[in-house]
């Protein structure tokens, strides 16, 4: 498990308080920026700067993959301009903080698994968290695994390189 990965589920389980603020743009299927509330004394103060975040257990498509641009669209309509709640403290190394994101209660990662817009991110033995939503989004053809052909970011980036 690459250490990032590993600090942020550990970082997790340990139920870190969750922040509070306002998605105000969204990179891909799985990057985004949130505009934090400040807790404690001058609370519902926003932070001057946005925290670029990335969900974490999921991997969508990259913006110049096939099905990008639909994982960026739905993303966005999901939850741009919207109060949502972040849980997580570690990043990677791209200085992206690591986090799960909560929209009413609901799992925007497990969301977009679900639609078909990501897949789960597993490695090796563990399954990931998001399997379930996976087999059952495969199994209805929904999104991305209506087409058979669809390769894992990860595979693409390695066969194509990062989009431009």
């Amino acid at each position: 498990m690459r250490p990032a990965l590993g600090a942020a589920l550990l970082v997790l389980s340990f139920g870190v308080q969750a922040q509070v603020g306002i998605v105000t743009r969204v990179a891909d299927g799985d990057t985004l920026w949130v505009r934090v509330e400040e807790a404690g004394p001058g609370a519902g103060k926003r932070s001057p700067k946005p925290l670029k975040v990335r969900l974490l257990g999921i991997d969508a498509p990259e913006r110049c993959q096939a099905w990008g641009p639909q994982a960026k669209a739905a993303l966005e309509a999901r939850v741009l301009n919207r109060r949502v709640h972040l849980q997580g403290r570690a990043s990677d190394d791209y200085q992206r903080r690591l986090a799960r994101l909560e929209l009413d209660g609901e799992d925007i990662a497990a969301w977009m698994v679900e639609h078909g817009h990501a897949w789960n991110s597993h490695f090796r033995r563990h399954s990931g968290a998001y399997a379930a939503q996976e087999r059952a989004a495969r199994a209805a053809r929904r999104g991305l695994f209506a087409d058979r052909a669809a390769i894992e970011p990860r595979q693409f980036r390695k066969a194509h390189g990062p989009c431009s």
